[in-house]
């Protein structure tokens, strides 16, 4: 009888946990480098204040009902003095996430906030490799707060929907 008890109770359990919210990174992998320095020997030959540019942005494709490959897309600019381009790096980061259990805004919020978060450093630490390897000293890039670029982004969508809706009563 207590053995009966312990086999229900272990059922039940397992239906709980097959319901709970699942998230594995199963590979994180580089998907495109790329390095140029269209000034070559002359972005050495004399003394310049960097000036560093970075562009960020994500790509969420989804491979099967629980797999999704995200790609953090991070290009940083570097111009010298005279305006011209020393150096331009670009990577695109990405990972193969599973996620069950999980449907809508949080779902949302899990592919272009946390797992963008969770391959920055990775991003972060090749462009620093190639700015080196180019010959450039350490390019150390500050932290990215995505949860506050996915809010900035929700409200933004919202500001849009509600402004279509005013100008479809309007005519």
């Amino acid at each position: 009888m207590a053995e009966e008890n312990q086999s229900s109770e272990q059922q039940t359990a397992g239906e709980g946990q097959a319901a709970a919210p699942q998230f594995a990174i199963k590979r994180v992998y580089a998907k495109d480098i790329s390095f140029e320095s269209p000034q070559g020997i002359k972005a050495f030959s004399s003394q310049w204040q960097p000036k560093v540019s970075q562009d960020l942005n994500t790509q969420v494709d989804k491979v099967d009902d629980n797999h999704f490959e995200v790609v953090l897309k991070l290009t940083v600019t570097v111009k010298m003095d005279d305006d011209k381009t020393a150096f331009l790096a670009e990577v695109h980061q990405a990972g193969l996430f599973e996620v069950s259990g999980v449907e809508g805004v949080p779902l949302q919020h899990l592919v272009t906030s946390a797992c963008p978060q969770i391959l920055f450093p990775y991003a972060r630490e090749a462009i620093d490799n190639l700015a080196t390897r180019g010959g450039f000293p350490p390019l150390n890039l500050p932290p990215v707060n995505f949860d506050m670029l996915f809010a900035q982004a929700v409200a933004k969508a919202k500001a849009d929907a509600e402004a279509a809706g005013a100008t479809e009563t309007q005519q």
